[in-house]
């Protein structure tokens, strides 16, 4: 920097002191230069070089499914919470089941989740450290298993990723027999809970039949009394009618095995509903046999308990109608809430790697590296002029 000074003899130009000399200052412009492209290049090179060189590739098998009802036309219709809502509510519910450890501890009963996610050729960054706890599985399969609500569709969506195609396949073929599992097992509990005290009763009824009958036939041995048209009558009304409705079950049970398969929940219930109607027609067929005519005169007294016995019949037989008419209007109910999984894009064999996003990690790497570099060395030249 250059300055005048006058003297006696006329002016002089001298150099101020303290001050940098254009090359020096050109030199420092250019280690400046050189620092900032070397705080950009260096991390973006290394990234190039783990990316490209170094990292695995992964496969991603999706899958995809709905939750109809056994009466559902459209994914609107209602099951557990009721309307568009509760298939909503209650598909994020397995959405929140597939981040879980029970959905690890379910595809891990298949298959060794701790071999499929630390391959020998995978990068040690990308696979899974060993030996690792469950803790540290659950957490590593989240990283890789995406899962979530696609409110457009009112569908689950369900990505898995895996360091090979076979890997992510059977991973994703598990994931997605767990989900199943799942979905009936809720369906199954729904449908018990739903009907367990429609059968208490029922149960209750019965013992209530059971006692009157016991208690008539034990009065007829005593007594000598007996009615065998009219017990017989009503014995055989009993039966025919639970005849009727298990005639009505097996139709209803050979339509379901047309389009389900013989494990699926409603088939179960019906099924063992069946066998309980064959159970009641055998104890009512047993009673038949024992309505036998006795001899003899009845006095008015013995008439009198008699047709005490008989209206407590009566009454009982009622109550074990109007038990099973419940039971069946539980079961209906229980029908209508039947929820199944309909998989609408099973999960198929991946042919190229969808990651690493090698690319977008470089550019993401290198921008992020500039902004920075750019960020301190404004900071720097700020501090220096400041203390300049």
């Amino acid at each position: 920097m250059l300055s005048l000074r006058r003297t006696g003899a006329g002016a002089e130009i001298i150099r101020l002191p303290g001050t940098a000399a254009p090359a020096r200052t050109a030199r420092r412009a250019g280690w400046r230069r050189l620092g900032f492209a070397a705080a950009v290049a260096v991390p973006v090179i290394a990234a190039a070089v783990y990316e490209f060189a170094v990292a695995a590739d992964q496969y991603v098998a999706e899958f995809r499914f709905t939750l109809r009802g056994a009466e559902t036309a459209a994914p609107e219709a209602a099951w557990f919470g009721g309307g568009a809502a509760g298939i909503a509510a209650d598909s994020r519910v397995v959405v929140a089941y597939l981040h879980s450890r029970a959905a690890v501890d379910a595809v891990g009963a298949s298959l060794d989740l701790r071999r499929i996610f630390s391959p020998p050729s995978a990068d040690w960054a990308s696979r899974l450290a060993l030996p690792a706890p469950v803790e540290t599985l659950v957490r590593f399969w989240q990283g890789q298993v995406e899962a979530f609500y696609d409110p457009d569709g009112a569908s689950v969506v369900v990505r898995v990723r895996a360091f090979s195609p076979e890997d992510a396949l059977r991973v994703a073929e598990a994931t997605a027999r767990a989900c199943e599992a799942l979905v009936n097992d809720l369906s199954l509990r729904l449908r018990r809970d739903a009907q367990r005290r429609a059968e208490d009763e029922v149960a209750a009824a019965r013992r209530r039949l059971d006692g009157a009958l016991e208690a008539l036939r034990r009065f007829r041995e005593s007594a000598g009394l007996a009615d065998p048209e009219k017990a017989a009558a009503a014995d055989a009304a009993l039966a025919a009618r639970l005849r009727d409705e298990l005639a009505q079950a097996k139709a209803e049970l050979a339509t379901l095995r047309r389009y389900m398969r013989a494990d699926a929940p409603p088939v179960k219930v019906l099924d063992a509903r069946i066998r309980s109607l064959e159970s009641e027609r055998r104890a009512v067929a047993g009673n038949l046999g024992d309505a036998a005519a006795l001899p003899g005169e009845a006095s008015a007294a013995a008439l009198g308990v008699f047709g005490q016995l008989d209206s407590d019949r009566k009454f009982a037989e009622d109550s074990y109608r109007h038990a099973l008419e419940n039971l069946d209007r539980a079961r209906a109910e229980a029908d209508r809430q039947q929820v199944y999984i309909a998989s609408f894009v099973p999960p198929r064999l991946p042919e190229a790697p969808l990651y690493p996003h090698r690319w977008r990690v470089v550019g993401g790497i290198a921008l992020v590296a500039f902004a920075l570099s750019a960020i301190g060395s404004l900071a720097l030249r700020s501090i220096r002029d400041h203390l300049l």
